[in-house]
């Protein structure tokens, strides 16, 4: 009987987690394959340990990050860590582009990566030397992006970045409207590192000197740099704001180590060439007697599990491998790990408290410290297994993070035996992880829709829909039938921004590093009160804040209705997908060959149209264009590659079609099939016209568009939210810090 509890969470472990040969057979035959390889890959250096590592994997209680599902124990010259910020980037030429080629291959490896850019001097200063004014940062982070598109990271995901800059830096203010270009930075995450400082200028409305060598740029006033940062934010969801000195006063390390930079979602503040590993244990699943009156953690459970995480995910640190030495020497001088929670609320349902309530948020701080202790208690016993990490200082350590409010009983074991890990807990996005578990609800956010309805391809063809329905949702139906849901039951949509804060706030108490949550705001918030969030979140101890608003130039989230919304007339056809971005080729693809005889030609055109499977149907996707006639060769490789790269960015390309059957050779075109075809593009077009129509993406001859779509895209429905570029369904939200895809667990951040 299968573990999965729905169809979609099969679906992603299969895409996603499952390891498979090269040419796409199978090794995991079963997800206790999947468990069994990771186990046993974590547990080569103390193999008495495979079954309790086991019995953590099993029934999804606890969740390694994706990295580790998919690579440990595969044998395959990749990452099982997710995060990285890289080395300090010089104010060089050559310094930046060793840097460069640094992120290129730490990508390569997999990995998500952040970037201090507020190292380079602003646009116009001197470059001494060559008579010439510098570029400025964001030049060189145009660069970044140019690459960062064209590295394939591990398991065929394209890489993302996190790009920060202090608040001083001259540059910042054009940094702050750099995603205000729809096309620009498409591959970063970008935040505003904003000083204590800062701060208490923006409150005393005082001025603000921007900076760059010991040089005053310019002064502008504190509060307009601020509204100039919220307004973007407003406007395009981003600059997130990161508060670098609650950062880096909090940090366990702050001894020995300064932080500037945060991976791809903010979770894990590093040093340059740090490194850190993602776990999440599922509370969702650690509930006992769930929506009984005694409905409670099962808090011995909870100890159990996540000391034997913290020893998985200590031996990950020996277990992975590096693309950089200097990622390795680090990580194993410190041995950082990110133990954090999903499933939260989904937990505080089962006990019968609503998110974003004031007891809600106490339980939640509860929680999170009984993670913390136990955590703590079992590097602990580590470090008298194994040692310390290695550049553990005990009175320092002990100044320094979480350890100024730990229990005493915690420090007191610290100081008489070492620590094994620096930092401990993290909350990390576990958009994909947690479909695979059964769709429970995502790291500390609450539950974003109830149910939704997905299109599945069946082995017919057809499509059917599915309904996807939250965890707790479902116990409930399981448990009491047709009983309608209690009013502590809210989602995403129903909660004011402050209640979203005040759950960061309560969890950031006990998290080491940081939190990778979203604030999702209404279309119609007015600005200043979506600046209060901002202000409130710095008031209230949270290390960083990220929200969402629906815009233009990120689009709408999905919204949610009881019953799946309806497909706009316009859409009732082929599933159009409209994207930035290339679609990713999968290992294998249906196609179809033709043979196309030119009249005029010795030698026969063999045509192959490769189709993708998007939303149920079969969309082109790539063309061959072969000939034994070498006068040929140089024209069909371009157009080869030229209607390739077309199909692979999606949407309606049958107007492709319309631009070829419209060339007409000067020398004159032939009759084929008793029709006048004027020259042999012509021909080509009316071959790939032919194989739309057979697979339906096209209705009939002539019916393809005469345009290219990308020149005025408008969404199909206000109502939706952008296409997901893997499967092409509306279901894109923004989760945790990323836009993640509802109906197959793809997520920009990997």
């Amino acid at each position: 009987m299968s573990r999965f509890s729905a169809p979609i969470a099969e679906a992603i472990w299969d895409m996603k987690y499952r390891y498979k040969e090269a040419d796409g057979t199978p090794v995991d035959l079963s997800v206790e394959d999947s468990w069994r390889r990771v186990a046993r890959a974590l547990s080569a250096s103390e193999p008495e340990r495979e079954a309790e590592f086991y019995d953590a994997l099993e029934d999804f209680r606890f969740l390694p990050a994706g990295r580790i599902l998919a690579g440990a124990g595969t044998g395959r010259s990749v990452s099982l860590f997710n995060c990285f910020v890289m080395g300090t980037i010089p104010d060089s030429m050559g310094g930046i582009f060793d840097q460069l080629k640094e992120a290129a291959l730490t990508m390569q490896q997999g990995g998500g990566i952040g970037y201090d850019f507020s190292t380079i001097r602003p646009k116009g200063a001197d470059v001494k030397g060559v008579a010439a004014d510098a570029s400025g940062p964001l030049s060189f982070m145009d660069v970044w992006d140019a690459m960062c598109r064209t590295i394939m990271s591990a398991g065929s995901r394209r890489g993302a970045m996190m790009a920060t800059m202090r608040c001083d830096h001259p540059d910042i203010e054009q940094f702050i409207a750099a995603k205000a270009d729809a096309a620009r930075l498409r591959m970063f995450n970008m935040s505003v590192l904003a000083t204590d400082a800062f701060m208490d200028a923006v409150k005393a409305d005082g001025p603000w000197e921007l900076t760059f060598g010991g040089k005053v740029y310019h002064t502008v006033r504190a509060r307009d740099l601020w509204n100039r940062i919220m307004r973007a934010t407003y406007d395009y969801a981003e600059p997130g704001v990161i508060f670098i000195d609650r950062i880096n006063a909090m940090n366990n390390l702050a001894y020995c180590e300064t932080i500037a930079a945060t991976n791809p979602c903010g979770e894990q503040p590093l040093p340059p060439y740090g490194a850190c590993l993602l776990g999440s244990v599922n509370l969702a699943r650690l509930v006992d007697a769930p929506f009984e009156e005694g409905a409670a953690l099962d808090e011995a459970e909870l100890a159990r599990l996540v000391a034997t995480a913290v020893r998985m995910m200590d031996n990950v640190v020996d277990e992975s491998r590096f693309a950089l030495e200097a990622q390795a020497r680090e990580a194993k001088a410190k041995r950082r790990i990110g133990l954090g929670v999903t499933g939260l609320a989904d937990a505080l349902l089962m006990v019968g408290l609503r998110y974003g309530s004031d007891e809600a948020a106490a339980r939640t701080e509860a929680w999170m410290h009984q993670i913390a202790r136990a955590a703590y208690l079992a590097s602990v016993e580590l470090a008298k297994e194994k040692g310390a990490f290695p550049l553990f200082d005990v009175e320092a350590y002990l100044a320094s993070g979480t350890l100024q409010h730990m229990d005493e009983d915690v420090r007191d074991a610290i100081r008489a035996h070492g620590i094994r890990n620096a930092l401990l807990t993290s909350v990390a996005p576990t958009g994909t992880i947690s479909l695979y578990a059964g769709n429970v609800s995502s790291g500390i956010e609450p539950v974003f829709a109830y149910a939704y309805s997905r299109k599945v391809l069946q082995r017919d063809g057809t499509r059917t829909e599915e309904e996807v329905v939250d965890y707790a949702v479902q116990a409930w139906r399981e448990k009491m039938g047709d009983t309608p849901l209690p009013d502590h039951f809210v989602d995403a949509q129903q909660l004011a921004p402050g209640e979203h804060v005040k759950m960061q706030a309560a969890a950031q108490k006990w998290v080491d590093s940081s939190i990778s949550k979203t604030i999702n705001v209404p279309e119609d918030i007015s600005f200043e009160a979506f600046k209060d969030v901002y202000a409130q979140a710095y008031e209230t101890g949270c290390k960083g804040c990220t929200t969402y608003r629906p815009n233009e130039v990120t689009g709408s989230v999905l919204s949610v209705s009881e019953k799946a919304d309806a497909a706009p007339e316009s859409d009732l056809g082929a599933e159009v997908i409209y994207i930035s971005e290339p679609l990713d080729r999968p290992g294998a693809l249906e196609g179809t060959t033709y043979k196309l005889k030119w009249p005029e030609s010795e030698h026969a055109i063999y045509i192959t149209v490769n189709d993708l499977l998007v939303g149920g149907l079969r969309r082109p996707f790539e063309v061959f264009i072969n000939s034994k006639n070498m006068e040929h060769f140089a024209w069909t490789v371009a157009l080869t590659r030229m209607i390739s790269a077309v199909f692979r960015r999606g949407g309606d390309v049958s107007f492709v079609v319309e631009e070829l059957k419209a060339v007409f050779d000067p020398r004159g075109g032939a009759w084929m099939g008793g029709k006048y075809v004027p020259s042999i593009l012509a021909a080509i077009g009316g071959v790939i016209e032919r194989h739309m129509i057979e697979t339906g993406f096209i209705a009939g001859e002539g019916m393809g568009l005469k345009a290219d779509p990308h020149a005025d895209v408008v969404n199909l429905g206000t109502h939706r939210g952008p296409a997901c570029p893997r499967c092409g369904q509306y279901e894109m939200r923004m989760v945790e810090g990323c836009m993640t895809c509802a109906a197959c667990g793809y997520s920009k951040c990997g």
